[in-house]
């Protein structure tokens, strides 16, 4: 019954794109993923065999950012174009448009119940809107330079932000107060993410660094250099226990955050890998790359076997000692102990042999349909 810790694995590439990839998102319900890319077009990929991928065409510019809705139902992409569309990801091509921002919109997320929307922009803002109804809420203005990145966290309550000020700021939603800044990185912050606890926050940039704070003493918990050159995209993994980076030196690193080290080097783009993001469960990892494809890699080290099952049961029944304030909560059993290095993936000689045929695309969107209101549903 138990099984063998395996590596990561490439399951499948998406070839469609006509310029570097930026962004990348499954859908909840795991039919699908979705990309933006520099050549201002957003694609809804389909995992099921030989089943048409959708181009959606709008955007007058570069797509910077794509996010699902936690219901699946729609997909937003932020664009240089200075607005924020949410599509619904059929073959209708139907959108709406947020005039949101004076420059270019960076960054787009969901609130975790699907009723907001936060955007991050070159206008050195931070901005708040209903899904519902497209209504802009505030704006947050502490910013002194373009700003990367805003996610929401996990209760909704925080919003946590990267700008090329070097900094990273911990907003308060409610009170629209920036209640701390970081200035820990030497770069420009590239991307930010809250851990799935909400306790902690990690960030990247340009000095190729990946840090870890606890948002609750505000203190430094981890600084990793794992890369050679500057850091793009991070996400963590639903159980806590793992971060996933890429970087313009080619490579993603999967880090051990219960232990502090690199995990996994995977090499599987062509060049600058610009945007990587765990599925909701976890299972699968997406990724994108100046090689204009998308990758679809199976998570694998993640897997729960029957020994770790019983081992949890029996740590449970066992009184353990308070955890330290410093800690970061996993939220299912470690399993990477019978690892002791990195381990290095190379996925270049998987990707000329896979069988999977590059499905067909259908270009779908505003600017092949005429222009006539929508009313999309709620996130």
């Amino acid at each position: 019954m138990t099984t063998v810790l395996e590596d990561p694995s490439l399951e499948r590439h998406f070839k469609g794109h006509r310029d570097t990839v930026t962004s990348v998102d499954f859908n909840p319900n795991m039919k699908q993923i979705a990309s933006g890319s520099m050549d201002s077009c957003l694609m809804v990929w389909n995992f099921k065999p030989q089943q048409r991928a959708y181009r959606f065409v709008g955007h007058k510019d570069a797509v910077m950012s794509v996010c699902f809705s936690p219901s699946g139902h729609l997909v937003a992409s932020a664009s240089r174009d200075k607005t924020v569309r949410l599509w619904i990801p059929s073959v209708k091509g139907e959108s709406t448009v947020y005039k949101a921002h004076t420059a270019t919109v960076r960054s787009v997320d969901f609130s975790s119940d699907g009723q907001y929307l936060c955007t991050a922009s070159d206008d050195k803002t931070i901005k708040v809107w209903t899904t519902h109804r497209q209504r802009f809420q505030f704006s947050l203005n502490q910013h002194m330079n373009w700003v990367r990145c805003a996610k929401f966290s996990p209760d909704g309550r925080l919003i946590v932000s990267g700008s090329d000020d070097k900094t990273v700021k911990l907003w308060d939603k409610q009170s629209k107060e920036c209640i701390h800044t970081f200035f820990e990185h030497g770069g420009f912050v590239n991307t930010v993410a809250f851990h799935p606890s909400g306790t902690c926050i990690a960030a990247a940039g340009t000095d190729s660094t990946v840090k870890v704070w606890d948002i609750r003493m505000n203190k430094l918990l981890q600084h990793y250099t794992a890369h050679t050159a500057g850091v793009n995209s991070l996400s963590f993994h639903t159980s806590g226990n793992y971060l996933i980076t890429a970087s313009d030196d080619s490579t993603l690193k999967v880090l051990d955050l219960l232990e502090g080290r690199l995990f996994y080097t995977l090499h599987g783009h062509q060049g600058p890998a610009t945007t990587v993001a765990f599925s909701r469960s976890g299972e699968y990892f997406g990724s994108g790359g100046s090689d204009e494809q998308v990758l679809v890699w199976k998570t694998n080290f993640d897997q729960i076997d029957y020994n770790d099952v019983l081992q949890s049961h029996k740590r449970r029944s066992v009184s353990e000692p308070k955890p330290s304030i410093s800690d970061m909560p996993p939220r299912s059993p470690h399993r990477s102990q019978t690892h002791t290095s990195p381990v290095t993936q190379h996925s270049r000689s998987e990707l000329r042999n896979m069988s999977d045929r590059t499905p067909g695309v259908t270009d779908v969107g505003p600017a092949l349909f005429t222009r006539v209101p929508v009313m999309l549903p709620l996130g």
